[in-house]
């Protein structure tokens, strides 16, 4: 069973290939371009190097989001062009859970990958892991950074963050949470196609045609649009 992991949620562009469970490629880079360009290209630069043709592949799992709007739509969009022509299963996965899982087999506590959100706001959740499972302790959400460090406080337990917009936010979850804030070295900081597709690759597929991005929240210009038609009503009336 060979398989194909998209993830261009957020800078960082990563694609992994597994074949019965082995992790035969990996291309990651975490670098501010256009996913738009790089993705396919890396698609197929890594598929020709493992020596993998489109028709041999047997799944499609893409990260889904939170991330950067574009960023997601780029993958899904990649993703669902790719299960749609080939017939074969797509699965989506968490942006946050593939990053939490990255690091997450290895700590002993609660797991918090989050991206920034600006303004003050992250997109994060809340994971546990032990060598056979993972347990969802806080679904994905955008949320004040203040709101979150209350809702962890209540814990008590040690917390580790991880995720290249740590260093936002580390000084503000140091002060709140002292000796429980555990911080990710930076060389885990970037999620892995390779986790993505173990992840995925023993989840159902999903209707393609209603496959959509979990954006968590809408994207600014439609939610300016959104209040300032709201306004013009108000106005009318």
């Amino acid at each position: 069973m060979k398989i194909l992991a998209i993830d261009t949620s957020n800078f960082v562009l990563g694609i992994a290939i597994l074949d019965d469970g082995k992790v035969v490629g990996e291309y990651i880079t975490n670098l501010k371009k256009n996913h738009s360009i790089r993705a396919m290209p890396a698609v197929e630069q890594l598929m020709n190097e493992c020596n993998i043709t489109p028709k041999e592949l047997s799944k499609i799992i893409v990260a889904k989001g939170p991330g950067s709007y574009t960023g997601v739509r780029i993958g899904v969009t990649i993703a669902k062009t790719l299960a749609w022509t080939l017939k074969i299963p797509l699965v989506g996965v968490s942006s946050l859970e593939v990053l939490a899982a990255s690091v997450g087999r290895y700590f002993n506590g609660y797991v918090s990958p989050l991206f920034d959100a600006r303004r003050g706001q992250i997109y994060t959740g809340l994971y546990q892991f032990s060598p056979s499972h993972h347990e969802i302790v806080k679904e994905d959400q955008l949320i004040m950074n203040n709101d979150w460090v209350q809702q962890l406080e209540y814990l008590n337990q040690p917390i580790l963050f991880v995720g290249n917009d740590l260093p936002i936010h580390e000084e503000l979850l140091k002060d709140a949470l002292g000796e429980l804030a555990v911080f990710a070295d930076a060389v885990d900081f970037n999620p892995r196609p390779s986790v993505l597709a173990k992840l995925g690759v023993d989840r159902e597929g999903e209707d393609i045609h209603h496959f959509t991005p979990n954006y968590i929240r809408m994207v600014e210009a439609e939610a300016n649009w959104l209040e300032a038609n709201k306004n013009a009503k108000k106005e009318e009336k």
